[in-house]
């Protein structure tokens, strides 16, 4: 059997493909499919190449929320198009002339991206737990507010699948469960994604089984850079008085 994950894909005719609705998609999740820049962008920032991002102080919950949001959207691209492209080599820009492949990449994007903001939000509700300022049930309400704005705000995409809804869900039943005062500052928050990108990724089973431990570590490796802007950017004690 073939290793290329093209190798899984019927024919299609060649199609133009048009970029996302800018009312229901995050931008950097838009960026590597629709943009070639962007996905240059994209790529050096995978590999460490590019120059880092400028991280703002995160003093308030809009300032928390923009961060979970656009960080999650930074991991959940950069692992699911890092992976398909390091699977396809050469012929990784054919995959995306394919209708039912480029159909597979939205949904994966899309569940990657709940899988990020759910770890993400859980790490940073444990940061804010240890800042001391708040009660673990104050801590919980805060982090389940602003991501529910933010699955309000997104919505359900077009190109998501018919399991984002409940995927959705079952991030809010997540953060409802969490033990704030029990969530650490390593690894221990950011389980979802690595599951997530061996779930979804449109590769063969056999060919994800083979691949798992580099792909679950390349997933944990992303999640490092995320962690330290975090820890550099958040008052958690001015972000907890903007929620008082």
């Amino acid at each position: 059997m073939s290793d290329d994950p093209a190798s899984r894909i019927p024919s299609a005719p060649r199609i133009v493909r048009r970029a996302a609705r800018a009312d229901v998609a995050p931008a950097d999740l838009r960026v590597a499919a629709s943009q070639p820049g962007g996905w240059i962008r994209t790529m050096l920032e995978y590999f460490g190449l590019a120059r880092p991002r400028r991280v703002e102080p995160v003093v308030d919950g809009a300032g928390l929320a923009a961060f979970l949001h656009t960080r999650a959207s930074f991991v959940a691209q950069t692992s699911l198009y890092g992976y398909l492209r390091t699977r396809a080599g050469m012929r990784y820009p054919e995959l995306f002339d394919d209708d039912p492949f480029v159909a597979s990449i939205n949904i994966a994007k899309w569940h990657m991206w709940l899988a990020c903001l759910s770890d993400l939000a859980v790490y940073a509700g444990g940061m804010l737990q240890r800042a001391g300022a708040a009660t673990p049930g104050q801590v919980g309400a805060l982090v389940q507010a602003l991501v529910a704005r933010i699955l309000d705000e997104t919505g359900v995409p077009g190109d998501a699948g018919p399991g984002f809804a409940e995927h959705a869900q079952q991030v809010r039943a997540r953060l409802a469960l969490v033990d704030w005062a029990a969530v650490d500052d390593g690894e221990q928050a950011f389980s979802a994604s690595p599951d997530a990108l061996i779930r979804w990724a449109p590769v063969l089973d056999e060919l994800k089984q083979l691949d798992e431990a580099i792909v679950r570590n390349s997933v944990r490796f992303r999640w490092q850079e995320v962690r330290r802007d975090l820890r550099a950017c958040l008052d958690a004690s001015a972000v907890l008085g903007d929620a008082a």
